[in-house]
Formats: C-alpha cells, sequence, structure tokens
C-alpha cells in the first residue's frame, strides 16, 4: 500500500493557493496516494489535527481551483533550529509515522521552504523515510529561481487594475477635489507589485505617476518636487506606494514599532504617511487607499497564466516526489516572452530557504519612481488572460471543504507555544 501525503498551507494566502492545492490532491488520486491536509497549516501536523481530503467529492476539489484563500487554513508560524527545538520535529515524525505519511509538500513561502528543508533534514536524522518537496507561493514574488511565484500574477492584476480604474476617477474629480490618491501595496523588501501597478500607465500623463520602491531609498524632498510636477502637468498625481519604502538608513516610513510571530518589523501604513507629506509641504487634497487582503484575495479578476502555473506546481510538486526527487521545489522557468512560454523544473530546497529575490535595478528608472521597458515586457505576460469562477445569484460560488479530521493516534496532546 503507498505511503499517504501530507499537505499544508503557510503564510498569508493568495487568490490561487488552492489551486495548488488541487493540483497535489488531484495527481495524488490518480496516483492511488491519500492525502491528508494539516488545520491551519504545520500546526495541524504538530497538533496531530489532520484533515482528510479523500472524504471531499471530486466536483468539491477541482472547485479549489476557482476558490481564493487557504481552503484547509493557514499559519505564520516558523519552526525554530533543529538543535534549538529538536522537540518540535521529533513530534513531526511521530505523527507522520502514526499515520503511515511518507510525502511532505508545504506550500509556501521562503520561510516554508526552510520549513520543508528543515523536515527533510529531521527526518534523515531520526531514519524515518520522508520525501520533502516544497510547493512555491507567495504573492511578493520573491522566491529565487522561479521566473515567478504562483500568486503574484493575479495580485499584479488586481493591482495594476486598481490604479488605472482609481486615477480616472481622480483625474475626472481633479480641478475641484483631490489632487494627490495614494495606493498602498504589500512588498516588505521587494518591490514586484508596486511595479505592476506601472503596467496601468502607457503614457506619462497616465496614472500612476510615482512609484515607491522598497528597494529605492526614499527621499522626501525629491519625492514632493514630483507630485508637484505631477500635479502642475496632469492635474493630479497618482502614486503606488510599496509598504516596505524606507528611508536611506533603512527605518520603514511606516514602522509600527512591534515584530510579528516571524520577527518582521510591523508596518502600521504607509499610505497615509505619503498622503499627509503631500498635504502639508503642497497643500494639496488627497485620499489614499490600502489594498490590503484585497489584492490577495480577488480571485474574480485572477490571472489565468497565474492560476495554471499555481495548478502545475501542485502538479510538478506529486510527480516530482513519485519520480524519487526529494528535498526540491518546482520552479516556472521562462522559455519566451511572445508569446509567453514556459516550463517546469525544479531547484533544491537549501537554495530556495530564506532567500529573497529583489527588485533588478534594470527593472526601475534612473530617476526610481517608475518601471523600465524591460520590467513591463516581465510584467505584461503574467497578468494575462482570464479565469473566472462561477457565479450564483451575481456572486462568485466559492467552494467550503467538509475539513473532516483524521482520527487520532496519538495518546498524548502537543502545546504549540
Amino acid at each position: 500500500m503507498a505511503k499517504k501525503a501530507f499537505y499544508a498551507q503557510s503564510g498569508g494566502v493568495t487568490s490561487v493557493i488552492n489551486a495548488s492545492a488541487c493540483g497535489v490532491i488531484e495527481t495524488a488520486r490518480k496516483n492511488n496516494i491519500e492525502v491528508y491536509a494539516g488545520r491551519d497549516g504545520i500546526i495541524g501536523a504538530l497538533k496531530e489535527d489532520l484533515i482528510d481530503t479523500s472524504k471531499e467529492s471530486a466536483e468539491d476539489i477541482t472547485a479549489l481551483k476557482y476558490t481564493p484563500s487557504g481552503a484547509f487554513g493557514s499559519c505564520r508560524y516558523k519552526l525554530k533550529g533543529i538543535e534549538e527545538n529538536r522537540a518540535e520535529y521529533e513530534r513531526l515524525i511521530e505523527v507522520f509515522a502514526a499515520h503511515d505519511i511518507g510525502y511532505f509538500f508545504y506550500n509556501g513561502g521562503g520561510d516554508s521552504q526552510d520549513t520543508a528543508y528543515k523536515v527533510s533534514q529531521i527526518g534523515a536524522k531520526l531514519g524515518y523515510p520522508l520525501t520533502c518537496i516544497g510547493v512555491p507561493k507567495t504573492v511578493d514574488n520573491d522566491l529565487p529561481f522561479t521566473d515567478c511565484c504562483p500568486g503574484f500574477g493575479s495580485v499584479a492584476k488586481y493591482v495594476a487594475t486598481s490604479i488605472r480604474e482609481a486615477s480616472f476617477d481622480v483625474a475626472s474629480m481633479s480641478t475641484t477635489s483631490t489632487k494627490v490618491f495614494v495606493m498602498e501595496v504589500m512588498g516588505r523588501h521587494a518591490g514586484w507589485i508596486a511595479a505592476a501597478g506601472g503596467l496601468a500607465a502607457e503614457k506619462a500623463s497616465d496614472g500612476p505617476h510615482i512609484i515607491l520602491f522598497p528597494e529605492v531609498a526614499f527621499d522626501k524632498k525629491r519625492f514632493l518636487k514630483r507630485v508637484d510636477e505631477c500635479v502642475k502637468a496632469y492635474g493630479y498625481c497618482a502614486i503606488v506606494v510599496s509598504e516596505g519604502t524606507q528611508y536611506a538608513d533603512g527605518k520603514f516610513l511606516a514602522d509600527a514599532g512591534v515584530k510579528d510571530a516571524f520577527g518582521h518589523t510591523q508596518l502600521g501604513g504607509v499610505a497615509p504617511v505619503v498622503a499627509q507629506m503631500a498635504k502639508d509641504a503642497l497643500g494639496y487634497k488627497y485620499h489614499w487607499a490600502v489594498a490590503d487582503y484585497l489584492q490577495r484575495a480577488a480571485r474574480h479578476i485572477a490571472s489565468k497564466t497565474d492560476v495554471e502555473q499555481a495548478y502545475a506546481m501542485g502538479q510538478a510538486a506529486v510527480e516530482l516526489a513519485l519520480a524519487g526527487k526529494n528535498n526540491v521545489m518546482p520552479i516556472v522557468v521562462r522559455d519566451s516572452d511572445t508569446p509567453y512560454k514556459w516550463h517546469v523544473d525544479n531547484v533544491e530546497l537549501v537554495s530556495v530557504a530564506n532567500v529573497e529575490k529583489m527588485m533588478p535595478k534594470e527593472f526601475i528608472t534612473e530617476d526610481g519612481f517608475h518601471i523600465t521597458d524591460a520590467c513591463r515586457k516581465y510584467l505584461l505576460p503574467l497578468i494575462q488572460g482570464e479565469d473566472f469562477p462561477p457565479f450564483k445569484d451575481g456572486m462568485p460560488d466559492y467552494v467550503v471543504l467538509q475539513k473532516i479530521a483524521v482520527a487520532k493516534k496519538l495518546n498524548k496532546e502537543f502545546i504549540v507555544k
């Protein structure tokens, strides 16, 4: 009898992470492999809180491809070093052994790939045969090696569409009302999402007129000068700002002074900070918006390319495991820009774990306020195509799984700290 598989979702979810889940589960079913999902990510494994996906109908699993969020629950929980907290890793192996789990598929970003790598190490140390495959996911598009990350293309499409629509709105009212509009997007250290907003501007007068990247040190004087120039030239100024925009000394404009579960600086909202700067210095009336969860949950406007790649990564993860691969992550490799063609390859987890891919210098204009033609050439294929979910009574018809628990086999409870 084939070993069972464990699948879990980790970190901030996306509008297409469930497409990867669909790819994993459907491919596993075709190969007679039963999949247990962790309820709330890796925490589900530690607590022996497993979901039996075999209880879900084929129709509901297929519907995951059209449903946003993490269908099985996700978490922001980073396993510490093996020697630092060996008990956690031993608990994972104990749970996997109790349920005859031989495959570990972890769907997430850089921190998650680090977790998958660590789990593979402890399995080897304890002599438990476990095949560990990472499944890439992050709206930030900051995983190395892969051409793009599942989740990013759809956020890019949402952000570019939203700033274009908002710019039309502001332009129509700018004579007597709002002069400055600021839209804040995700991106702590890498400005890929902010860059996507640049796709909305096909000529100089189009919004966004200014993009603020984490990779470019914020210069208040230069920024305000550019805002004033845009308002005087076009009647208004539309701005996309990355949440991770920072000063030359590395301090975030919106540093809230606390840390999150991964030890990252908690950011308090940069859009109102930037908008108030323009108001105080130039006197312009402003409005601002924070895309926040909306940008990563917007399945109704997902990129077809993104959905296809997300599914392909889940499918490839299972195929790689069955082919005898271990400690790897499938990636997207670009073959051509026009037409956009790509294929699937893989890289070792140790090369991916905790590594961030920043925006290349050649993707940002010399003045630091916009994207170059090279960046546009890279981004455009990723937002192509529409893959609308089914609608019912005017609303997207998303699936909610039963999430039936697997019977526990271990007597002792494990406290997750």
